[in-house]
């Protein structure tokens, strides 16, 4: 593992830690071996994030190891880019695998446990096309049929899987399947397709191979080769367990692995499919891969979550067989308890409108800077300066002409205190054309900055920045990408997005100490929401803000 924080924490008990234990106390094992094998054809999501802390973290618990494994069998998917950034994901959040490993390295192994399989007659090269193998394989209520290739002899299957391999025959015109049960309750189990052909340049291997395993081959043979002991997927793949167990049951390896299934992520107004999320950055629907309205981890991070706020959501949701959909609450919840803690805080005027301060010079209203803490609870951070003129911008929704009780920011005629400054009353505004306020006129109480002043009871306080120096920068606030809970559920799910997921402002008034913030920064712009400098967009000295989370939010998060 790779720092301090994340050797100190700990999975909380759960039904694969109780399995885990009662190996070692029966002696089935005497050492916990896991991996995360995902397929790299696209970005790492959410989903994946569960995974990896569980895996990862049980290596971490128990003193075991942890392989990273790229299920790299269809060449057609699959990228490089794909690889380094699920390398920079694992990384990021805070895991350090034992070993890279990659599915084509047993590419010769794989391929000489199928010709065991053909030896033992446990296998027959089948010439059906795809749509023939599904309409002879069955029903759920309905028994499959034997192909017409069945029963071919032992060297006929031998002859014709070569010929496979030496490209004689096209894609889809050949397949290995598993001779197992055509009638079996579990269609997994009807002689599942093991092997097929795909003309297509391997990233690692390159041409050597024209002919690529399946998952439900590839996989658990990989774990054997590996020494896996506990081998952890989601539940879409119980059934698949006993094909898994079938394939370790009938060739010649010594490492049996078991598989255990745990309940996958559902997360509201979310996609966690690879292929549905191509289809986003392939239409334009986002900005790549990483757009900060993706729950992709690299999403996630280039809109301000820390590794910390997902290892802690992963570890509030927990480890269960039950099917459930975690409220995007949940995750917002871990973000801003994080942020709360460890971002400085800054002021940004998102909308802004001038204020003048027309007594300003005067005895007791002529302070250039204020000298302010970073953080309320943590003076480890430090401070900074923020700076103060005659001319200030606060922002629009801070100014009404009038208002009732209720209305606790400035108004007409009434006080209000600037934040770390002074007591103000507004006395004018000026107005354009149209009857919109461009200009508030106030007057300051005179050495009311950090003070009491008798005779002065503001019900409120408002930020400010000051107009001479202050950072004027593009800020992206976000909202959810979809405009259902659950999306994947739709016929289309791309008539679900929302179309007003991101807006822009490119003119609000910040802060001037924030012309610093680095790439990935996180803040607290006060009484607005934590945000984060894109890493994408920003420039030295010009930074782009994203939103990360609201300060609040008013639904209760469950899982």
């Amino acid at each position: 593992m790779s720092d301090k924080s994340v050797a100190a924490e700990k999975i909380p008990r759960n039904f694969i830690t109780d399995i885990i234990d009662e190996d070692l106390k029966e002696g089935r094992t005497d050492h916990v071996a896991t991996r995360f094998p995902p397929e790299p054809n696209g970005y790492l999501h959410i989903g994946h994030a569960k995974s990896i802390c569980l895996n990862f973290g049980l290596a971490r618990d128990y003193n075991g190891t942890c392989n990273l494994r790229f299920d790299d069998t269809n060449p057609v998917k699959e990228d490089m880019e794909y690889i380094n950034a699920i390398e920079r994901d694992v990384q990021w959040l805070g895991f350090k695998w034992t070993k890279i490993c990659h599915s084509s390295d047993y590419f010769d192994k794989l391929y000489g446990y199928a010709l065991e399989l053909i030896d033992k007659g446990l296998a027959y090269v089948d010439e059906l096309s795809a749509d023939e193998i599904r309409e002879y394989r069955g029903t759920l209520t309905a028994p499959g049929r034997e192909s017409p290739y069945r029963n071919r002899s032992k060297e006929e299957n031998l002859k014709l899987f070569e010929m496979m391999r030496d490209g004689k025959f096209e894609e889809g015109k050949a397949c290995l399947r598993a001779k197992i049960d055509m009638a079996s309750p579990f269609i997994c189990m009807r002689d599942p397709v093991i092997y097929r052909v795909r003309f297509a340049t391997h990233e690692l291997t390159g041409d050597k191979w024209c002919i690529y395993p399946m998952y439900d081959f590839t996989h658990c043979i990989s774990d054997a080769i590996e020494g896996i002991t506990h081998s952890i997927c989601t539940l879409e793949f119980q059934d698949n367990r006993r094909l898994y167990d079938w394939v370790l049951d009938h060739i010649s390896i010594e490492h049996k692995p078991h598989q255990y299934e745990m309940s996958r992520l559902n997360l509201e107004y979310s996609i966690t499919s690879k292929r549905k999320l191509n289809l986003l950055v392939e239409k334009g629907y986002v900005d790549g891969w990483d757009d900060p309205r993706l729950t992709t981890i690299s999403g996630l991070r280039r809109r301000g979550y820390t590794p910390a706020s997902i290892r802690e959501f992963c570890r509030r949701i927990g480890v269960t067989k039950q099917d459930n959909v975690v409220q995007m609450s949940a995750l917002e919840s871990c973000i801003r308890d994080d942020l709360n803690q460890h971002a400085k805080r800054a002021m940004a005027v998102l909308h802004p409108l001038k204020l003048v301060i027309e007594n300003y010079g005067q005895e007791g209203v002529d302070a250039t800077s204020f000298e302010v803490p970073n953080h309320p609870d943590d003076p480890s951070l430090g401070t900074r300066s923020v700076s103060f003129g005659k001319e200030l911008y606060i922002d629009a929704s801070d100014f009404r002409e009038s208002a009732n009780k209720q209305y606790k920011r400035l108004k007409l005629g009434y006080e209000v205190r600037l934040r770390h400054s002074y007591i103000i009353k507004a006395v004018s505004c000026d107005k354009d054309e149209n009857g919109n306020v461009i200009c508030v006129h106030a007057e300051a109480v005179p050495h009311s900055a950090g003070a009491n002043v008798d005779g002065h009871k503001p019900k409120g306080v408002i930020h400010f920045v000051n107009a001479a120096d202050c950072l004027r920068a593009k800020v992206n606030i976000y909202s959810n990408l979809f405009n259902v809970p659950n999306p994947g559920a739709a016929e289309d799910f791309l008539s679900t997005v929302n179309q007003d997921s991101c807006h822009v402002i490119e003119d609000a008034a910040l802060e001037s100490s924030l012309k610093d913030a680095k790439p990935s920064e996180c803040f607290q712009f006060e009484r607005e929401g934590y945000f984060c400098a894109d890493v994408r967009h920003s420039k030295p000295g010009q930074p782009v803000f994203n939103l990360t989370v609201a300060l609040r939010d008013n639904n209760k998060a469950t899982v």
